[in-house]
């Protein structure tokens, strides 16, 4: 009981809630800020300002005075108390036992049930209504009347008086139930807009959920292929590894036994020699010209014969066969197995990895200041006129086309370039201009070139040149061209491969390939 009066004192005699930055007036009744400032700003029109709770005037607005004491009770009586449910509304007149309500009397300010509603006036002023346990809520603070209308222009409910008397005269006032049904039909198309928004988010959800499930189901997939790749050419490397040491173990047998006899061939071929230099030895001692002349040892043309010459080439042929061996034998063996295994099922079979595309210069569009190869892979300067026929789709000066285009899909083509930079790369529609200075590449949108000037690159389309952050170091250059992602990316070949940029450009004809080559600047098309 003492926690109901308490109640009582600490509730807000307009909202009928417990004080929220309770404020005092003069005449010392205490009201929610929020509230009263509502109260006295729907009375500033009539020049009199009336307490709601004892209708004390006041001839100006008065001032409001925060009640810091009253506040830190409520604030302490709030944060003691349980949420509470809604409390059921029971008839006004069933005074032994508590009926439960069916009806409220917004006038009358009573809830009546079944019984009393039978005999309650039925008068237009007896305004009834659904259950309401606030029922001082429903009517006017400044009036004490129901609020029946609804202002627009404030957005706020008013009662008749407020309309008549009050500063709502010149706005837009429709009756309450009117702007009830209003804000039905607007809550319900916000309600159907909020269910289109959430089917959408819910939809999207489930795309992102089995975007993520078949996302997995790749990754497992790529996880199981890496796993059985690899395991593969692990295998396969030791079956090459113990072929290539077969190898070298026979090879060094089979070179073994070769330089055993032939070491065994030269041991006999010293004995020989050495029994034949001691007998030119015994004849060097002999001191009778009779003899070493006229004697059976006297010829000695033919104490060396031919095989020694043989048996020397056979040495030197074993010494580079043995010297030969790693170079020759083992690194062929090993270079061939690794490309089996490389670009054979170990590799290719899981993961196909795309081939550069055949690039040819289109001749019909190479100008007279240039020279291409026979093969059309090579661009070059020319000091002199190639005396070509002039047609519309020749260039006038030091570019060429490739011969074919591009117009959907991936494709890249690798570059061999000069390091004096004197050359520019890139792609081009077949409408870019041939002659004037439009015809450079990068000049309009029609063509976009990539240069480089010392250890800098620059990137020209559209009349605009910008220098990339990124220091040249290599001459092997690759374009890569996403023609339906509209990207064209550049790329250094060293090891390993190097961005140099990507432009992104909406590609709206054929693509060709472009090169121009200046002073002794040369481009090579790589295989």
């Amino acid at each position: 009981m003492a926690f109901a009066a308490l109640r009582d004192e600490l509730t807000c005699s307009i909202c009928l809630n417990i004080y929220a930055d309770p404020v005092t007036l003069r005449c010392g009744h205490n009201f929610c800020r929020v509230c009263i400032d509502r109260v006295l700003d729907s009375q500033e029109t009539s020049g009199v300002y009336v307490c709601p709770d004892c209708r004390g005037e006041f001839l100006e607005r008065p001032e409001l005075q925060s009640n810091l004491k009253l506040c830190n009770i409520a604030e302490y009586f709030h944060s003691t108390q349980p949420a509470q449910p809604e409390a059921e509304v029971f008839c006004s007149n069933c005074i032994e036992s508590p009926v439960a309500a069916v009806i409220c009397c917004l006038h009358c300010e009573v809830s009546l049930c079944d019984n009393h509603l039978k005999v309650h006036s039925k008068s237009q002023e007896h305004v009834l209504m659904e259950p309401c346990s606030s029922l001082r809520m429903r009517k006017c603070p400044s009036h004490l009347k129901a609020l029946t209308y609804y202002c627009c222009d404030e957005k706020s409910c008013i009662c008749v008086s407020c309309l008549l008397n009050g500063g709502h005269r010149d706005h837009k006032v429709i009756n309450i139930n009117e702007a009830f049904k209003k804000k039905i039909d607007k809550l319900r198309c916000i309600l159907e807009t909020g269910a289109s928004m959430r089917e959408e988010v819910e939809q999207n959800i489930q795309n992102l959920q089995m975007h993520k499930q078949s996302t997995s189901a790749k990754m497992a997939s790529s996880t199981e292929k890496v796993d059985v790749t690899f395991k593969e050419i692990k295998r396969q490397l030791d079956v090459l590894e113990k072929r290539v040491q077969c190898e070298i173990a026979r090879r060094e047998e089979q070179m073994s036994l070769s330089v055993s006899d032939l070491i065994q061939k030269l041991d006999i071929k010293k004995d020989e020699l050495s029994k034949r230099m001691c007998r030119v030895d015994k004849l060097c001692n002999m001191t009778d010209p009779l003899n070493l002349l006229q004697g059976q040892e006297a010829d000695v043309n033919d104490f060396f014969d031919l095989e020694q010459t043989d048996i020397c080439e056979r040495v030197v042929r074993m010494i580079k066969t043995i010297d030969d061996l790693e170079e020759s034998l083992i690194a062929k063996i090993v270079h061939t197995g690794l490309s089996g295994i490389t670009g054979g099922v170990g590799v290719t079979k899981y993961f196909p990895v795309n081939e550069a595309t055949e690039i040819l210069l289109d001749i019909n569009t190479a100008a007279n200041n240039i020279c291409v190869s026979g093969d059309l892979k090579t661009i070059s300067c020319s000091e002199e006129n190639q005396k070509r026929p002039e047609t519309p789709e020749r260039f006038e000066d030091c570019k060429v086309l490739s011969t074919r285009s591009f117009t959907s899909g991936q494709c890249y083509w690798d570059m061999d370039t000069c390091k004096s930079g004197n050359w520019r790369v890139g792609v081009a529609y077949a409408s870019v201009e041939r002659r004037g200075h439009l015809a450079f590449i990068g000049k309009n949108k029609k063509s976009l070139g990539l240069r480089r000037l010392g250890d800098s690159y620059f990137l020209r389309y559209n009349d605009q040149e910008i220098k990339i952050n990124h220091k040249a170091v290599c001459q092997k250059l690759r374009i890569d061209l996403d023609y339906d992602a509209g990207q064209l990316s550049f790329y250094e070949l060293r090891d390993p491969i190097t961005h140099i940029y990507t432009a992104t450009i909406t590609f709206t004809q054929p693509l060709y390939a472009v090169f121009a080559v200046y002073d002794n600047g040369w481009v090579r098309i790589r295989n």
